[in-house]
């Protein structure tokens, strides 16, 4: 069959152009402002697509057009598929049908966390030779693609709660018929998606009525909001978390413990229903990632794998492109790029680059991109959690038509807010001023952490390779702030 994605470049829909690709089908598709590292999977693929919207795109009637959820009314491919009437879909449902009927589908759901946590359940089951297919918002390094189909009965799928395409407003993570089911934690974000909190808890409550009895509900036990969500669950809940309660009734099922965080990695102590596994070690770093390995750990011993294959899988696992990701050093200055965007995400990015980096400057680069990162009533979150760097520069609002002056984030007031608290910290609303910023106020030993859910006009190569020239001059810039207005 002839599949054409509209939207294919986004990371779910080029991942379900591989699958289908590995299926046999023949994929086609379009999009607009095409980045790595999807473009380049793509290509590498061999999968034919125009960086553009046209009618022209859809030359050959194809059997089947794939609406991407980034598309609504208007865009010039969709209205052509609907005057010609041509059969269209999602991409949830084309996964659902085509991929996970039958099998044992560990979906991996919560606010934070889904991409780290998938990758390490797909590479444990790995390490246990039970040989997954997956389906993940990012490219884990250990595998070096963003999905994988095989002939075994797992599917490890990132169960994403945004909307699933303008005609199907309820969240993809509905369709994707969990078995083992990972809610990681729950916390509100896609305000411009959810009217309010009540709304965004229904979307998980729903999701964990999915699960059947057979089943297992793996648990985030120190995010308030999903504890109080499992007792709905008809399938028997493994919690997990860091310590625990002084209660021991309410400790979770899979607690870390003596957790200990370096440059190299961390090391912590897991205990299974009381009894003690053993310590394990990870490249990871931050508290948020502890947890995300033991909802992994969880999830994987759900599905079949054994703790010695368990504890060799985290060991080697080699992390997710884009999260926490060095991308390089030049002029002694360390780049690292993480695709954090909600403000807990910010918050815990810095707290992890601090223990992985301990001891080293650290200057973090936000651009507010998202629709969260965009509204005011995440401003006081922002800058309490990036008041936790020695710098912060906060670039200019990707879209900022989309809102008014009362919903929009405003970059001014929030660096106002961080300097009155004695944060060092600027506006750059342009990429060329946040590069020529960054060379002036960093020195050899320090480390940039750039923090978008998006290509960020290529800035990662661009502040390597401005690094690695000659650095400008000794007060070419004042060491203070420039004005923020």
């Amino acid at each position: 069959m002839h599949y054409h994605l509209i939207g294919i470049a986004g990371t779910a829909m080029a991942s379900l152009a591989g699958l289908l690709r590995a299926r046999g089908e023949r994929v086609t598709g379009s999009d607009q402002g095409v980045y790595p590292p999807m473009s380049l999977m793509l290509d590498e693929l061999g999968i034919e697509y125009a960086d553009r919207y046209d009618p022209a795109n859809l030359a050959g009637d194809p059997d089947v057009v794939v609406v991407g959820n980034a598309i609504s009314r208007g865009n010039p491919e969709l209205e052509e598929v609907l005057d010609r009437r041509l059969r269209y879909t999602s991409a949830a449902a084309v996964i659902k049908e085509r991929f996970l009927a039958g099998r044992h589908v560990v979906a991996v759901a919560g606010t934070h966390g889904k991409t780290t946590t998938a990758s390490l359940v797909a590479w444990l089951l790995e390490a246990a030779a039970l040989e997954p297919s997956f389906l993940i918002g990012g490219i884990p390094e250990d595998f070096g693609v963003s999905f994988r189909l095989t002939d075994s009965e797992v599917f490890v799928i990132e169960a994403d709660e945004y909307d699933t395409a303008y005609f199907d407003k309820g969240p993809k993570m509905w369709h994707y018929v969990p078995w083992t089911a990972v809610v990681n934690n729950v916390e509100f974000d896609h305000a411009d998606i959810f009217r309010d909190e009540i709304a965004y808890r229904f979307a998980f409550e729903r999701f964990i009525n999915l699960v059947p009895r057979a089943g297992t509900l793996v648990a985030g036990w120190d995010s308030p909001a999903l504890r109080a969500m499992c007792g709905i669950s008809r399938a028997p809940v493994q919690s997990f978390g860091i310590g625990g309660t002084e209660s021991a009734s309410s400790h979770p099922r899979w607690r870390a413990e003596r957790v200990r965080c370096g440059e190299a990695g961390t090391r912590f102590a897991v205990r299974q229903d009381g009894e003690m596994l053993g310590e394990v070690e990870m490249r990871l770093a931050g508290d948020f990632n502890v947890l995300n390995a033991l909802a992994a750990m969880a999830a994987a011993a759900a599905a079949g794998a054994p703790w010695d294959a368990i504890r060799e899988g985290l060991r080697t696992f080699r992390g997710v492109r884009r999260r926490m990701e060095v991308r390089g050093e030049a002029g002694g200055v360390t780049v690292v790029d993480d695709f954090a965007h909600h403000p807990t995400a910010v918050a815990a990015t810095l707290e992890a680059a601090r223990q992985r980096f301990r001891g080293r400057r650290l200057i973090a680069v936000f651009e507010p991109r998202s629709y969260t990162a965009q509204r005011r009533e995440f401003q006081e979150a922002y800058g309490t959690a990036l008041g936790k760097a020695d710098h912060a520069i906060v670039a200019g609002l990707f879209r900022p038509e989309r809102y008014d002056e009362a919903t929009r984030l405003d970059p001014p007031e929030l660096i106002a807010s961080l300097r009155a608290r004695g944060v060092d910290a600027d506006y750059e609303p342009a990429l060329d001023g946040i590069v020529r910023r960054v060379v002036c106020r960093t020195a050899p030993g320090d480390v940039v952490l750039i923090m978008s859910n998006g290509g960020f006009g290529g800035i990662h190569e661009r502040l390597l390779a401005a690094l690695g020239s000659e650095r400008a001059a000794p007060g070419a810039e004042s060491h203070g702030s420039a004005a923020v207005g």
